[in-house]
């Protein structure tokens, strides 16, 4: 873990939560345990994505700004050099629920979780890339060896869905302060939210025909019977 005030270089973060509503007060301990990394609250430090995040449907939703003290706050980069696009999708698996096929793709998240994933309890804090409904097609292709790391990773990359921070501890919480609202109107900002997600799907459908012509790619039955990879 890293020092939070460090990595963001100043003493507080400006963060945006999109919404249905008005969250005025977030509560520590709330949340989807079955979202991305664990239960939560999720934020970015764009109110661009924040706000297609509001509006799932067509229908209004509201941003929500807070201003974060980040001295003495622990935080898990996924996104950094420390961890590889691996680490990753493991930290995915062990908290996102998926139809998976039993039999091989069962045993291949099994093998992904417990040689890949990352310990997130003392994290204050948690950044990396989001995922979106585009992104279990990945998952799933990865898991049945339709794709390799290197199909992967040009997915996230290509994808363009951003990254989120993620409060986990009581003193986050603690140390969080609601700015103000504002209105995201649906008939905008949920037709970008839906380009977006159609961007990603695009790209990985391109990936995908690439991928199988990369012999050379490292897939997950290679990784469970012992191929290295070097992030």
């Amino acid at each position: 873990m890293i020092d939070a005030e460090e990595f963001f270089g100043r003493g507080h973060l400006a963060l945006f939560h999109g919404s249905r509503e008005v969250v005025a007060r977030p509560a520590f301990g709330r949340g989807n345990a079955h979202n991305d990394y664990g239960r939560g609250f999720y934020c970015t430090e764009s109110p661009q994505l924040a706000s297609e995040w509001a509006c799932p449907t067509l229908e209004d939703g509201y941003v929500n700004e807070y201003l974060l003290q980040t001295q003495g706050l622990a935080l898990i980069d996924l996104s950094s050099a420390e961890y590889s696009v691996l680490n990753w999708i493991a930290v995915l698996l062990e908290h996102r629920t998926f139809e998976l096929r039993p039999g091989a793709m069962a045993e291949a998240r099994q093998f992904m979780v417990e040689a890949y994933s990352v310990n997130l309890e003392g994290a204050d804090l948690v950044h990396g890339y989001r995922a979106d409904d585009s992104y279990f097609a990945f998952a799933r292709a990865f898991l049945d060896n339709r794709i390799g790391v290197r199909g992967l990773e040009k997915a996230l990359f290509k994808g363009g869905l951003g990254y989120q921070i993620v409060l986990r501890s009581q003193r986050t919480f603690e140390r969080i302060a609601f700015r103000q609202s504002t209105l995201a109107e649906g008939q905008v900002w949920n037709p970008l939210r839906v380009a977006r997600d159609s961007r990603a799907r695009a790209a990985w459908e391109a990936l995908e025909v690439e991928s199988l012509y990369d012999r050379d790619d490292v897939r997950v039955i290679d990784l469970m019977r012992g191929a290295p990879w070097d992030a």
